[in-house]
């Protein structure tokens, strides 16, 4: 009886090893452990590391260097950076892939390529473009001066160049997805007598909520830790125009360590954070795919 059950369980781990695997277990086993040596030394070591020196000298010095009225700036205008811009990439990566997946019109490629561009550009580029936009000789600066409108080393510069760099995270996220979907649903509810925006918020909208939600959480993490686009910009003004990003490598050329890696691990939190939060949507979109199918 024994025999025979091993035997069973044998077959069941047989069934359960896809066919075109023909490597040993050990080979398995080898990999993993590679993929968790690299991930270690890369990923896990170096986070650590980062709590370890933020509160190498203590709870104190670690909440001093957090509650810095400096430090505080940056937290602060990192977040209102951040929740301009996603906003922004919200309503275009909505409306381009909208416009791509759902209308036929000369330009489209065209149109995927750009959305493409921030992909290939280095982001210290991005924001010296801006520069020669709108700076104190750009091609509009000379008028901005004359109506006193401050874009370069200001809140506006820093978004626009948040903005450059991550819109296209949630065009991309919508873009494969809302082309499988195709256009069935809506040409039924089209017919059925729906119009315009029910149609959007009654069955697109619900098709796309996820990979919609994805876009967003990817968006706001590229806009907290933005760096190269926003130094150009910012004119590194302390207690002004430094976001986190900025904040930590001035305090860490002061030779501030204890400061430095206190924001960092800040920093670190907001990205855990959103980790956390986009596990979670994945895991809900999982599950209720299964349950449509067990359906």
């Amino acid at each position: 009886m024994a025999g025979y059950v091993a035997t069973v369980k044998a077959g069941s781990r047989a069934l359960d090893r896809p066919k075109h695997i023909t490597e040993p277990t050990v080979v398995k086993w080898i990999l993993i452990g590679i993929a968790l040596l690299f991930l270690g030394f890369l990923l896990v070591l170096p986070l650590v590391s980062v709590f370890v020196e933020a509160f190498r000298k203590g709870t104190e010095v670690y909440f001093k260097a957090l509650t810095d009225p400096d430090a505080a700036s940056a937290i602060r205008l990192t977040l209102l950076t951040a929740a301009i811009a996603v906003p922004l990439n919200l309503l275009f990566g909505l409306s381009a892939a909208w416009a791509i997946t759902k209308f036929k019109f000369k330009g489209k490629n065209v149109l995927i390529t750009l959305i493409d561009l921030p992909f290939a550009v280095s982001p210290v580029i991005s924001g010296l473009i801006y520069v020669l936009l709108f700076g104190a000789k750009g091609w509009f600066g000379p008028w901005l001066a004359e109506h006193d409108i401050k874009i370069i080393f200001a809140l506006p510069g820093i978004v626009l160049a948040t903005v450059f760099v991550t819109f296209p995270f949630v065009a991309r996220e919508l873009l494969p997805l809302m082309q499988a979907q195709g256009v069935q649903e809506e040409e039924a509810a089209v017919t059925l007598g729906a119009r315009g925006w029910r149609i959007f918020w009654k069955v697109t909208l619900p098709n796309i909520k996820w990979g919609l939600l994805y876009g967003i959480i990817l968006c706001n993490a590229r806009a907290m830790g933005e760096f190269g686009a926003v130094s150009v910009v910012s004119g590194h003004i302390r207690g002004s125009t430094n976001t986190m990003p900025l904040h930590i490598q001035i305090l860490y050329n002061e030779y501030n360590f204890a400061g430095s890696f206190a924001m960092a691990s800040l920093l670190v939190l907001l990205a855990v954070v959103t980790l956390i939060v986009k596990s979670f949507i994945e895991w809900k979109h999982d599950r209720q795919q299964h349950q449509r199918e067990g359906e």
